[in-house]
């Protein structure tokens, strides 16, 4: 009954929002991106190809709130905010004169129904693997989350709402059989052939060799999400590439340093910041690095939540560093040392610290750093805050300290 009642004020919340805005949606184009990864990378991408001295561009992210000219940093610690934010947001983007809003949208959104009454112009779904199991219950009623958005595709007054889909995702069928008539594929093979490597990715798409300087190939498919979406709504191809071409990246996603540029007595290392908060996307950042030595820097990725990756991510990191840095990052109510511990129980032979300070973890990390290795710290990329009990607030920027504490070694 509960449960019931709560999403009744949550849908009321939805609906009166867009009233209270007039429901701006239907006066511009709105494209939604979803999946447990890369919606940010995507969205950044979409944007920097789509906006032009002519063409206004609105961003609603984990990063960023952005309309035209003016962004500030999300320091909610929500992607998808609830209360009317979004309808508001979308208002103030019309009023502005935006062509496009671009919004990074979210299972946990969704089962809030902050998805609803935003009628899209398209969809982009990444990918899917287990994420906010104990929120939702099991993985298939988040797989649930993530397909009522995109049934409300479906129930667009745009004039042909698009599904825009990752062909190579083990549950793209699911999305491809609902019932809306416009649908784009991409795949890994429209890129091929092409290279990757920590220092970018050569590929061909429709004919052209492009490089982008985002390394690995989960970043690849982002592009291919970004570029398809681009292309279906008649950017210039030429554009599209450069776009690609000039693209420098996102903060706190495999965002990147060497050591030596900011401290030139330091060891020649590389250090890596990154969101990582999965075992695919820890493995997979992992992975781009190759053979060098690496150093991980990690923690729990939140307390009360997935408890069951903990063990995971200790053995992915096990797998690809030579030595583990175990860290706090937001405990929430849980107590640091319990996550911390789970973490270790996957840990097979690897050399490992537990440094509870997070600051002090990453100075040790970059102290212990040798000439050619990399030091990749993961799970918060530019999350503001350490987040911990009753709902306490440590203002934090993984980079930051990263710079800070090169300077003073």
């Amino acid at each position: 009954m509960f449960a019931r009642i709560r999403a009744i004020y949550h849908y009321l919340w939805a609906f009166g929002g867009a009233l209270r805005y007039r429901f701006p949606s239907r006066e511009l184009t709105v494209i939604g991106v979803t999946g447990t990864k890369g919606k940010t990378t995507t969205v950044e991408l979409l944007n920097a190809i789509l906006e032009s001295p002519k063409t206004k561009t609105a961003i609603s992210s984990t990063l960023r709130f952005k309309i035209d000219q003016v962004s500030l940093p999300n320091k909610l610690k929500m992607t998808m905010p609830g209360r009317a934010y979004l309808q508001r947001f979308l208002r103030q983007a019309v009023t502005v004169g935006c062509h496009y809003a671009i919004i990074e949208m979210t299972s946990e959104g969704a089962r809030q129904s902050r998805h609803r009454f935003i009628d899209l112009d398209a969809f982009i779904f990444t990918n899917l693997t287990p994420e906010h199991i104990e929120s939702h219950g099991s993985y298939e009623k988040y797989l649930g989350a993530k397909l009522s958005i995109a049934r409300t595709l479906a129930r667009s007054r745009k004039p042909a709402p698009t599904l825009i889909v990752n062909g190579d995702d083990r549950v793209a069928n699911r999305f491809l059989a609902l019932p809306i008539k416009h649908k784009i594929i991409y795949c890994q093979r429209d890129a091929s052939p092409y290279v990757t490597n920590e220092s970018g990715t050569n590929f061909t798409w429709r004919g052209k060799r492009i490089h982008t300087r985002l390394p690995g190939l989960f970043n690849l498919m982002n592009v291919l999400a970004a570029i398809t979406c681009a292309d279906h709504f008649g950017a210039n191809r030429t554009t599209i590439r450069r776009a690609v071409e000039s693209f420098a990246g996102v903060r706190g996603r495999m965002e990147r340093v060497e050591a030596r540029d900011i401290n030139p007595n330091r060891p020649n290392f590389s250090v890596i910041v990154d969101y990582a908060h999965t075992p695919d996307s820890l493995r997979e950042v992992y992975q781009t690095f190759g053979q060098r030595g690496k150093i991980g820097v990690l923690g729990g990725t939140g307390g009360g939540r997935d408890i069951w990756k903990r063990p995971v991510m200790g053995t992915i990191a096990s797998e690809h560093c030579r030595l583990i840095i175990l860290t706090n990052e937001d405990p929430y109510d849980e107590k640091p040392d319990a996550i911390v511990n789970d973490i270790v129980r996957g840990i097979k032979r690897t050399p490992y610290k537990i440094i509870m300070d997070r600051r002090g973890a990453i100075r040790e990390a970059l102290i212990q750093a040798k000439d050619g290795e990399v030091v990749i710290i993961t799970g918060k990329g530019t999350d503001p805050f350490i987040i911990g009990a009753r709902g306490s607030k440590i203002p934090w920027d993984d980079m930051t300290v990263v710079r800070e504490e090169l300077k003073r070694l």
